[in-house]
């Protein structure tokens, strides 16, 4: 099993500054970016600021920044926690 010391909070407010500082570097300001990726100001802001923010927002600011190889590449490397997860996974998919 796999520990982790980060809590789904500390998680999403490191993917937001992430996105804010990829948004600054290409100089887009938050109500371009909110305008482009059809997502309000109001939930831009509170993105960036808390990283609350819903799944479908978060991809298509996402889109927007042009980051959906990431997004598509996300899991497709499998982490196996155990020799019983690669025989089931062979079961599956033989």
């Amino acid at each position: 099993m796999i520990y982790t010391f980060d809590t789904p909070s500390d998680i999403a407010i490191k993917l937001a500054q992430k996105m804010k500082s990829i948004r600054k570097r290409r100089k887009i300001t938050q109500k371009q970016l909110a305008a482009r990726s059809n997502v309000s100001y109001a939930t831009l802001r509170k993105f960036e600021k808390t990283g609350k923010i819903s799944l479908e927002s978060f991809i298509k600011i996402s889109m927007e920044l042009g980051l959906t190889s990431e997004l598509n590449n996300l899991f497709s490397v499998p982490v196996y926690n155990s020799i019983e997860e690669v025989v089931n996974e062979q079961k599956q998919n033989p």
